[in-house]
């Protein structure tokens, strides 16, 4: 890393873009929104599989 001239902190020589920043934390909520729809769904109807057996 290198020292910015004339600002405070450092300056990466390899980092993001704003926009491929955006893209990946939208993905990254895109994809844990799926997942936790996929284990409710599977809770849900796993639950219900349950009820529905006689004892």
């Amino acid at each position: 890393m290198q020292r910015s001239p004339g600002t405070a902190g450092f300056k990466s020589p390899r980092a993001l873009s704003p926009s491929r920043l955006t893209h990946a934390v939208v993905a990254a909520l895109a994809f844990s929104s799926l997942s936790l729809c996929l284990i409710v769904a599977i809770t849900v109807l796993s639950t219900g599989i349950t009820m529905a057996q006689p004892l």
